[in-house]
């Protein structure tokens, strides 16, 4: 009979998977895409390198999670700057969207520049040009 996680395993698999990521967007925020080695996500985190290693491949598929949880949420931000009912204008859109865009790069001045133009991972390029698209579409 093949193994099957219980829900109590899976659960704490889950808590250990999202301690994980936290400690990585720390990280990130503080350090850029170059301080967060799995060995610091997992020192941070509280647990074992290794264990990293059982919920990503490596230091890439961990930072294109990363990359896609905070790009989700500043294309959120800024989606919900654009679709504000008192902007009617295509000019009040994008002035919106862009003192949005500014202000909350200003408050994380490193998390921005991870995300914008920090040298990465071919991985996490690719997805630049995914979530640049995206932007690009709060604007259509």
């Amino acid at each position: 009979m093949p193994y099957r996680r219980t829900p109590a395993v899976q659960a704490r698999l889950d808590a250990q998977r999202g301690s994980v990521v936290e400690a990585a967007l720390g990280l990130l925020a503080e350090q850029g895409y170059a301080g967060c080695t799995v060995a610091a996500v997992a020192a941070r985190a509280g647990i074992a390198t290794g264990s990293v290693y059982r919920h990503f491949d490596g230091k890439s598929e961990l930072a294109v999670e990363l990359f896609r949880t905070v790009v989700g949420r500043e294309v959120a931000a800024v989606s919900e700057a654009a679709g504000h009912p008192g902007h009617r204008s295509a000019a009040e859109r994008v002035v919106a969207v862009v003192e949005t865009f500014a202000l909350r790069a200003l408050k994380s001045p490193r998390l921005a520049y991870a995300l914008l133009a920090e040298p990465v991972d071919p991985a996490v390029d690719a997805e630049r040009l995914v979530f640049r698209r995206a932007f690009r579409d709060v604007f259509a």
